[in-house]
């Protein structure tokens, strides 16, 4: 087990005892580049009947690979990436379903996941997840993460977005 102390404890993030459990809150910013070079999100799959004269994404899946970082600024520190699935759930809205590895390699979280698994209507400004479940010094990981969208490109579909990911764990 890693001992997570105040002196090797990164900025980022904060640790306390909380009963015969830790409590450690996360927060850094994500770093969605659907239109960019390179982009952190790929379409991997999309409905048969899809109609391209439409901005509808609905049953369209998505794979993303996106940087995890101190600041909003995209040449910040990188403390770590998100990786996993976005699948466009909704028929009437922008709304997606989201499966995410947060995978930090920062401090004595190198190498430490946090898992989220949730609905994502990304028109609201706040959002919140569950955390099913992590890896490393997270390892039976439970909590909870709050989105906010920090900003959000409508043309471009590229955002960032603030974490602050609270996590329970042994």
């Amino acid at each position: 087990m890693v001992n997570v102390s105040a002196a090797n404890t990164p900025i980022w993030s904060k640790t306390i005892p909380y009963g015969h459990e830790r409590k450690t809150v996360l927060q850094f910013y994500f770093h969605d580049i659907v239109t960019g070079d390179p982009p952190s999100v790929a379409l991997i799959a999309q409905p048969k009947d899809a109609n391209q004269s439409t901005s509808s994404t609905f049953g369209s899946l998505f794979m993303a690979d996106d940087a995890l970082t101190v600041s909003p600024d995209p040449n910040s520190k990188l403390v770590g990436r998100a990786q996993g699935l976005l699948g466009s759930a909704a028929q009437e809205e922008q709304s997606l379903i989201m499966g995410l590895s947060f995978g930090f390699v920062d401090g004595v979280y190198n190498g430490s996941t946090v898992v989220i698994f949730g609905q994502n209507s990304v028109m609201n400004p706040v959002r919140e997840f569950p955390v099913v479940g992590g890896t490393g010094v997270f390892r039976m990981a439970r909590g909870y993460a709050i989105a906010q969208t920090y900003s959000a490109d409508l043309t471009t579909f590229n955002a960032i977005v603030r974490y602050i990911v609270t996590v329970f764990h042994p």
